[in-house]
């Protein structure tokens, strides 16, 4: 079975209330990015580890709820204010009444974090760097140091980032890429993150620079993807959304299942894509029906992008 470490630097506490016959009823998860990935490839029977940080008393919560997702979980500990949000989904629209993003990593707690995340991706088939909610969490250069120093040790690296956390990763070394539409046109990679054609110039320019694999994932609009065959317009079934959040993570989820145990990267994106549009039908975050997503990876079309198009 095939290994794979994922690096969640701090894990945030969810509480969602929806309405049930009238009553408030409240949803206690733990969540975010990390979180997101780890759960959606334990459900493809992938083994998982996590590394990440847990934060005061509300850590002590999130510790106890990661030890109930089914992935191994290798938390620092740590004292001060732990990121959380409560959403109100009663209204059919999420309402936030609290986010939190919580507190910097201190030097100790990070030397730890990164020392444990070493540990692991020696013993990983893959490496999934994922980021944290709170922009201040975490300096982006700890990213370009784990992307360099985890393809130092022959582990392969897929990030699921943006920013200076991107740019940071990107000039460590990554071998596969997820990222939206949306940040590459934030990131300035594009100036129009409508116009496809900057999407595939920006996709390749990625891949030329020694990225394996590029994804940019575009919401409904299907995603578009450069690898060493070439580029495709990715399109999935057209399945009716529920919750969109944490679809983008399901795909790089999906991604990973399958470079992990070495398949190629046509059969890496189908099961991407599959992840994504599956989550997006149901209300849990990074959640899926194996059978299912493998159903309908079958049906998800690869269509190629010429040069000249």
């Amino acid at each position: 079975m095939a290994r794979v470490l994922v690096f969640a630097p701090a894990p945030t506490l969810t509480v969602t209330i929806e309405d049930l016959h009238d009553d408030a009823d409240v949803h206690v998860h733990v969540g975010g990015q990390g979180v997101w990935q780890a759960r959606m490839l334990t459900a493809l029977g992938v083994d998982v580890v996590l590394t990440c940080t847990v934060t005061g008393e509300v850590g002590r919560v999130v510790r106890h709820l990661l030890d109930d997702e089914g992935f191994e979980v290798v938390a620092i500990e740590r004292q001060g204010v732990s990121p959380a949000y409560v959403h109100d989904r009663r209204g059919g629209e999420r309402v936030a009444v609290v986010e939190e993003d919580g507190e910097r990593l201190e030097r100790h707690a990070l030397d730890d974090l990164y020392s444990a995340t070493l540990r692991e991706a020696a013993k990983a088939d893959l490496v999934i760097l994922s980021g944290p909610d709170g922009d201040d969490v975490l300096e982006a250069d700890v990213y370009r140091r784990l992307a360099s120093d985890v393809r130092a040790l022959g582990t392969p690296v897929l990030v699921d980032l943006a920013g200076p956390r991107l740019e940071a990763a990107l000039e460590g070394g990554v071998d596969a890429l997820k990222v939206s539409h949306e940040e590459l046109a934030d990131d300035g990679r594009v100036d129009d993150g409508d116009d496809e054609a900057q999407l595939v110039a920006a996709a390749r320019e990625l891949h030329d620079s020694g990225i394996g694999l590029v994804a940019v994932t575009r919401a409904d609009a299907g995603s578009i993807v450069v690898g060493d065959r070439g580029a495709w317009r990715v399109s999935a079934p057209e399945l009716e959304p529920v919750d969109t959040r944490g679809a983008g993570d399901s795909y790089a989820a999906g991604v990973a299942s399958v470079l992990a145990v070495g398949g190629s990267h046509d059969d890496a994106i189908r099961m991407g894509a599959a992840a994504g549009a599956v989550n997006a039908t149901r209300r849990g975050l990074g959640t899926g029906d194996a059978e299912a997503i493998r159903a309908i990876a079958e049906q998800v079309q690869l269509d190629e992008i010429e040069e000249e198009d």
